[in-house]
C-alpha cells in the first residue's frame, strides 16, 4: 500500500484533537502538523495545547488575515497538503493555483461552518469556499449534513464527514462510575434531586450565559441543582446561587468524570460544540435552545435530534417545562439513545474516514 507523506496545517493543536492526529501519523508515512498560532495565544484563547512533534510555521496575520511561509510545506518528502478550507488564508490560494507547479495533492479540511454565518451558509456555500472546494482534490468536513451539502455541489469530489469527535471517546463510553450516583453526590456535597451540568470556556460571548443565568433563577433551587466547569473573561460570579456548583476548569479526568456520572441532563443555552459529543458519551441527553440570529450553535448542534436525544428549546418557557416536567424515564430513555450515537463518534473512526480520500 502507498502510503501519504502529510503535511498538515493548523492554527493548533488542542487536547481534544490529538489522538485523531495520532491516528494519522499511525497510518500514514508522515504526517507532520504545522501551526500558525503560539503556544501562548493558543493558551490565550483558553486551550489546552500539546506541543510534542509540532512544528511552527513563520507567518503573518493580520485582522483574520493569515499568510504563511510555504517553503517547509513544498518539501519533497511531502506528498499531500493538509490545509485549512479558509478563505483568508492567502497562502493557501498561492498553493490551489499553483498546483500544476508543485503537483501537490492537496486536501482542504474545513472545521465547521463558520457559527456567525451558518443561517446563510447552510442555505448557500460561500463562493470562496465553493473555489477552493473546486480547485483542491478532496476536502474533509466535520458533518454529514456539510458532507450532502458538498456533493450536491460537486458530486464526483472526494469529499467525506469525518464526524467531529474529542480525544479519548473510548474510555469515556466505557467508562463506569467508581460509587453510585448517591454516593457521589454525597463526595462532592450536592444534595439536588435533577442535577444540569455545563462544560465549556465562558470565552465566547455567544454562548447564550443570560439565558443559564434565568434558567437558574426560575427553576426551584431546592430540587434542581447546577454543575458548572469552565473559566473564561466571560464567567459570571455564581457564588450567589446556593444550587450551583462552580468546580472551574477541571483537568483531572477522575474528577470530571465523577462529575458527568452525577448528573441527569447536559444543560448550555448557546454555542454548543465538542462538549456535548463528551455529554452524550456519558449517556446524558442534550438540551440547548433552538439555532437562531440571537442563539448561534456550532456544527455539533446536528447531533442533536429533538425528544430522542435531547431537547431543543424554543422558549424560556420551553426550557422550564422540559427540565421540571419531563419524566426521569424519558431522560434516560433520551441519555441511552444519545451515549448510542456517541459510541459511533470515535476517533479511530475520523482517522478512517479521513484516510478514505486520500
Amino acid at each position: 500500500m502507498n502510503l501519504r507523506n502529510l503535511a498538515i496545517l493548523q492554527p493548533e493543536v488542542p487536547h481534544y484533537r490529538e489522538e485523531f492526529f495520532a491516528g494519522l501519523r499511525e497510518q500514514c508515512g508522515k504526517a507532520d502538523i504545522y501551526v500558525y498560532n503560539s503556544q501562548e495565544a493558543a493558551a490565550k484563547n483558553g486551550f489546552k495545547v500539546q506541543s510534542e512533534g509540532v512544528r511552527f510555521i513563520p507567518n503573518m496575520q493580520w485582522h483574520g488575515v493569515l499568510w504563511y511561509n510555504p517553503v517547509k510545506l513544498l518539501h519533497k518528502e511531502y506528498d499531500t497538503l493538509v490545509l485549512m478550507l479558509h478563505f483568508a488564508h492567502l497562502t493557501t490560494w498561492l498553493l490551489l493555483l499553483t498546483k500544476f507547479i508543485h503537483r501537490k495533492h492537496i486536501v482542504l479540511y474545513g472545521q465547521g461552518i463558520s457559527v456567525k454565518r451558518y443561517l446563510k451558509e447552510e442555505r448557500k456555500l460561500d463562493w470562496k469556499l465553493r473555489w477552493m472546494g473546486a480547485m483542491a482534490d478532496g476536502v474533509w468536513l466535520y458533518m454529514p449534513k456539510e458532507e450532502k451539502q458538498w456533493k450536491e455541489i460537486f458530486p464526483k469530489k472526494k469529499i467525506v464527514a469525518l464526524n467531529n469527535t474529542v480525544t479519548g471517546m473510548d474510555d469515556i463510553v466505557s467508562y463506569i462510575p467508581p460509587m453510585s450516583k448517591a454516593e457521589l453526590k454525597e463526595k462532592y456535597a450536592i444534595t439536588e434531586e435533577r442535577l444540569l451540568i455545563f462544560c465549556a470556556r465562558f470565552t465566547s460571548p455567544y454562548r447564550r450565559v443570560d439565558l443559564l443565568l434565568e434558567t437558574i433563577e426560575k427553576l426551584d433551587n431546592k430540587c434542581f441543582g447546577f454543575i458548572i466547569i469552565g473559566d473564561g473573561a466571560n464567567k459570571p460570579d455564581f457564588t450567589k446561587y446556593p444550587n450551583v456548583h462552580d468546580f472551574g476548569a477541571v483537568y483531572d479526568v477522575a474528577v470530571k468524570r465523577e462529575l458527568f456520572s452525577i448528573a441527569d441532563i447536559y444543560f448550555q443555552p448557546g454555542w454548543v460544540g465538542l462538549s456535548i459529543v463528551e455529554a452524550m458519551g456519558y449517556g446524558l441527553p442534550v438540551f440547548t435552545f433552538k439555532r437562531s440570529l440571537k442563539t448561534l450553535q456550532c456544527v455539533e448542534y446536528s447531533y442533536i435530534e429533538d425528544r430522542h436525544n435531547g431537547r431543543i428549546l424554543g422558549s424560556m418557557d420551553d426550557c422550564l417545562k422540559a427540565i421540571a416536567e419531563s419524566e426521569s424515564e424519558d431522560i434516560e430513555r433520551m441519555g441511552r439513545e444519545a451515549k448510542a450515537l456517541a459510541i459511533t463518534l470515535l476517533p479511530t473512526n475520523m482517522v478512517n474516514n479521513a484516510l478514505s480520500i486520500l
